[in-house]
């Protein structure tokens, strides 16, 4: 019995580190691979270096960013840290039309 309830902080700090640590860690980069196999032509993005460009092409690990009219910059796809906006979302700006007129009915 005493080898047992020896054990049982080891086995508590392991599962608050798996909580608290390792869980997050692992979530964050399933969104994060997600986010770089959903990457398309026409998105907006930001580097993890803070460039921010339009991709112009894309490969399986490289990403061909136009950053002004005139300059194209090749980047790893692992280098981008976030998307701006995508170009589907571009493609789509009737919704925050929508949103604002609910606000009026709400006010209303």
């Amino acid at each position: 019995m005493s080898g047992a309830a020896s054990l049982l902080p080891f086995v508590l700090m392991f599962a608050v580190f798996y909580f608290l640590l390792i869980r997050p860690q692992q979530r964050k980069s399933k969104q994060r691979n997600l986010m770089l196999g959903a990457l398309k032509k026409g998105d907006k993005i930001v580097t993890i270096g803070g460039m921010h460009g339009t991709i112009m092409e894309i490969s399986d690990d490289v990403i061909v960013l136009r950053v002004n009219d005139a300059t194209k910059i090749t980047f790893d796809r692992s280098a981008i840290n976030t998307v701006v906006s995508s170009s589907a979302a571009a493609a789509t700006p009737a919704a925050p039309a929508v949103e604002k007129k609910e606000d009026e009915n709400i006010k209303a």
